[in-house]
């Protein structure tokens, strides 16, 4: 397994940091417009087309699916289940792929991944209280008596808990199917040359209008935003990272992030800082990031080694660089 010790660059970024070396004569100039959803900024840069409302219709898209899949929008689809009270509720059929692929990546991680981890993520507060600590072991144990992906029971549009008082939180895999749905309807529209983040999730509409690749940088761990530890290239895929240093808190000396161990219900301590992940699909980078963050080095190494067209990054807490075997640009 390949290691590296990073070289450090400074680049604009939001953990994954797109750098826009782009010039523009002859053409036309890009558009770009930032949004705050799924609790972070978002952003979409056109690169080959003036047209505003191409624009303009990605984040009608983006208000769309928050209002579909976020367990805090009343209304939204993730909110009635979870609100049903243990009865039957009919869903979009998005709704339905999403959590059915969930509920995949809890099956592969014997539940250490698990849609139904809301009632243990409400105890934690990943918000930058400076006053957040760990919540109280009883409290834990009964939320972590409600999770259980095996609860959630599907037949044909309806969706239901069997559990009552389970939860839903789709948010390990949302972001990546939202990128998805971005990236085909700008490819529908002809767009050639654009790039989405959603925050630590980036989707390549091809490349650069030149032919390049995009270029982006991936953050340093606990670095200050910006600080880049190594850059990636990308034409028509996606990367996405999982990391600890991006919602966490310290308590008695040690950090408490809110990547959650659906076992254990605390954050999962396995010596990873982040994992980077590079799929032609959002959702199946999304989705893998958080599976290879849990699983841990070694384990979340084979389950990429086994994958075709998929590449990633592990950083450990040491600050080694772990690429994947076919991952040859890492520098």
């Amino acid at each position: 397994m390949k290691q590296y010790r990073p070289h450090l660059r400074c680049f604009l970024i939001l953990f994954l940091i797109p750098l826009l070396l782009l010039t523009a004569c002859g053409k036309a100039a890009p558009i770009s417009r930032s949004g705050f959803y799924f609790d972070t900024i978002i952003n979409v840069t056109l690169y080959d087309t003036g047209d505003t409302s191409v624009l303009e219709e990605c984040f009608s898209l983006a208000d769309t699916y928050e209002h579909r899949f976020s367990r805090t929008c009343k209304d939204s689809d993730i909110w009635k289940i979870n609100h049903a009270e243990g009865k039957a509720v009919t869903v979009h059929k998005d709704t339905l792929l999403l959590l059915e692929e969930a509920l995949y990546y809890a099956r592969l991680t014997e539940g250490k991944i698990d849609p139904t981890i809301s009632s243990v993520k409400d105890l934690w507060d990943f918000s930058g209280n400076s006053t957040a600590v760990p919540p109280e072991k009883e409290a834990l144990a009964r939320a972590l008596s409600h999770v259980d992906y095996r609860t959630v029971e599907i037949s044909g549009r309806t969706v239901r808990l069997t559990d009552k008082d389970a939860s839903l939180d789709l948010g390990f895999i949302a972001k990546g199917f939202i990128a998805d749905r971005m990236k085909e309807y700008l490819q529908s529209k002809g767009v050639k040359s654009a790039l989405i983040n959603l925050g630590g999730n980036v989707a390549a509409v091809g490349g650069k209008p030149d032919g390049t690749p995009f270029t982006v940088g991936v953050q340093e761990p606990f670095a200050a935003s910006g600080v880049s530890v190594t850059a990636l290239p990308l034409t028509g895929v996606s990367a996405v990272t999982s990391g600890s240093y991006e919602r966490y808190f310290t308590w008695n000396g040690r950090i408490y992030h809110h990547i959650l161990d659906a076992k254990t219900g605390y954050p999962v301590w396995n010596n990873l800082s982040s994992v980077t992940v590079i799929n032609e699909s959002s959702q199946t980078a999304d989705a893998l990031s958080t599976t290879c963050f849990v699983l841990g080095l070694t384990q979340g190494m084979e389950l990429i080694e086994s994958l075709e067209q998929t590449e990633a990054l592990f950083i450990t807490s040491d600050g080694l660089l772990y690429p994947s075997s076919n991952l040859t640009q890492v520098r």
